[in-house]
């Protein structure tokens, strides 16, 4: 867990070739199938995990995806209803949703299960004790599809609480593949040489870089990814646990690094300003629109920024392409990875059965099918996403077994790592504003840090 977790470094081959692959077919079906009846397994010849007649049952389930996240999670849910007669509905949520469940909570009202965003959102829930331990199908689920790794990270104290339903490979760089052919650009592997493509794609008169800054949570996925690679994985656990403090010269290393982009306003879409500005989906969107003139050629973040691109028409592997994060100094490239944890807040047969379908394939595959999600089930069959890109980028992440880490500020208190406009957010988009001041943003991180540990 976060203050005591030894998970290796792993860098996985797989990722390496990413860029190289081209749109697959369309995989398997989405396990949906009609006229399953309630208290069956999967549809179709496929065995599926059992579950339960819920006929009449209500479950809640609350979680703070909006748009294409909801409309695909919908589908899961939906899945599930066919297979139990439960009525499943999606509740809302706002973020944190730590604070939100505590409303809820407080007002006699909690849904029965949630999504949670951070490790130590777990672990705050599970401190307030609003958890419910994983029933034992659900735990029989979990330790069947799922490495120790991800187990580990769903348990407190040694109790296994939440089920990792979605995933996410938090070290890719996502490219327009017209705006570097054009500018004669290859992919770097170096952070060295990735400040040079920039250079590149810039005096093909196309901003290399688009920084979705006004989301203090991207900044800090680039500060991670920096940081794991170049101080290695040792010290982003001592960090990530606050035994090693943020003045710690090696976090002004990073820092340094990153100012060697953040301080060069015109490699970045719409300079310091446009970039705090700028929140995510937009970051990847305007990427990939504009034509040969995109306002940028470049956008960093994970595997599901796939949802995004497929908004703008372009196709996965072809016209948007996409390597791993740059490894940095003498440093191994970064494996990051970040997930949604479901969690039963209500002790009722609704809420285990749906755990339990979440830790089985049958869901996963659900949502797979639609793009935009990554499955650390290592049961899901690769062949359930939708392209070859995302093949790659599933299998790799299933190849890393345990040798992965996840991303620090969700394992942090909410307060510092998971809360917009306050802590590590609120200190980086100040720095992206400001990257010549390595030391006040160090002094102001480890002042918000101390704050929140000691909370």
């Amino acid at each position: 867990m976060r203050n005591g977790r030894t998970l290796r470094l792993g860098v996985v081959a797989a990722v390496a070739v990413l860029a190289a692959t081209g749109c697959g077919g369309g995989g398997d079906d989405n396990g949906g199938g009609n006229g399953t009846k309630p208290g069956t397994s999967a549809p179709g010849n496929a065995p599926g995990v059992a579950l339960p007649s819920l006929k009449g049952e209500k479950i809640e389930v609350a979680a703070v995806w909006t748009g294409p996240e909801q409309a695909n999670f919908t589908k899961v849910l939906k899945e599930f209803e066919k297979r139990t007669g439960a009525t499943v509905t999606f509740v809302p949520a706002q973020d944190p949703i730590v604070n939100f469940l505590g409303t809820k909570i407080a007002g006699g009202s909690p849904p029965d299960v949630a999504m949670l965003p951070q490790v130590g959102a777990i672990q705050q829930a599970a401190a307030q004790k609003w958890l419910k331990p994983l029933g034992p199908e659900a735990k029989a689920q979990l330790e069947k599809n799922y490495s120790k790794g991800w187990q580990d990270l769903g348990a407190v104290d040694g109790t296994s609480y939440g089920v990792y339903f979605k995933a996410a490979n938090k070290s890719l760089v996502w490219y327009n593949a017209t705006a570097f052919d054009n500018a004669g650009a290859s992919e770097p592997k170096t952070w060295k040489d990735f400040l040079a493509t920039a250079e590149t794609i810039s005096a093909s008169g196309v901003t290399p870089v688009s920084v979705g800054g006004a989301d203090g949570w991207t900044l800090t996925d680039w500060f991670e990814n920096v940081y794991l690679s170049q101080a290695g994985p040792e010290k982003y656990d001592r960090l990530a646990g606050h035994t090693l403090k943020w003045t710690d010269p090696s976090v002004a290393q990073a820092l340094t690094t990153l100012a060697e982009l953040f301080g060069k306003p015109a490699l970045i879409a719409g300079g310091t300003n446009g970039a705090l500005q700028t929140e995510f989906p937009v970051s990847v969107t305007q990427t990939f629109t504009g034509g040969d003139q995109p306002k940028a050629a470049m956008v960093f973040e994970g595997d599901f920024s796939a949802v995004n691109i497929a908004e703008t028409g372009a196709k996965i592997g072809t016209d948007a392409k996409v390597f791993p994060f740059p490894a940095v100094g003498d440093g191994a490239a970064p494996v990051v990875t970040g997930g949604d944890a479901a969690v039963a807040l209500k002790d009722s047969k609704g809420a285990q059965a749906l755990l339990t379908f979440l830790a089985s394939p049958d869901a996963a595959r659900i949502w797979a099918a639609e793009g935009g999600f990554l499955s650390p089930n290592k049961a899901l069959d690769p062949a359930a996403y939708p392209n070859e890109v995302q093949r790659k980028i599933a299998t790799s992440l299933i190849g890393a077994g345990d040798g992965f880490r996840f991303d620090m500020s969700d394992q942090m208190p909410q307060s510092f790592g998971g809360t917009p406009g306050k802590g590590e957010w609120k200190a980086l988009q100040d720095f992206l504003k400001n990257p010549k001041d390595v030391a006040g943003t160090q002094a102001r991180l480890e002042a918000e840090a101390a704050k929140a540990y000691k909370d």
